[in-house]
């Protein structure tokens, strides 16, 4: 299986979805259109290890919120990241039973390297 939770109006995740071949083959969630259920981000955590792992802190929401000053408990990732697609690390791209998170370069790099892309 090959599936991307992504934000279409995110250069960045348009970028890495060609980088990496995201074709006609792949299941693809755009998070602003079609928001991840909880369902869905309970089977992420799963994968993840915690709702910590996939919420990204970089969100400007995470600031004007004040979360930054904020002691958060899984109960409040879990809580935000369902309440707003922002607070989701993207892309979030599941291949197999492998989940990877965000966009550095060490993660886009071990994506390219389960995909067989040099």
């Amino acid at each position: 299986m090959k599936k991307i939770f992504y934000l279409s109006t995110c250069d960045t995740n348009r970028r890495i979805m060609k980088e990496i071949g995201v074709d006609d083959s792949w299941e693809r969630q755009e998070i602003k259109t079609n928001p991840i259920t909880e369902q869905q981000l309970e089977q992420l955590k799963e994968k993840a290890g915690s709702y910590e792992n996939l919420f990204s802190k970089r969100a400007i929401k995470y600031r004007t919120l004040g979360l930054k000053e904020k002691n958060l408990t899984e109960k409040d990732y879990k809580k935000y990241l369902l309440e707003d697609y922002t607070f989701l690390k993207r892309p979030v791209v599941l291949l197999d039973d492998e989940i990877f998170i965000g966009n550095s370069k060490k993660t886009i790099e071990a994506i390219k390297e389960k995909l067989g892309i040099s």
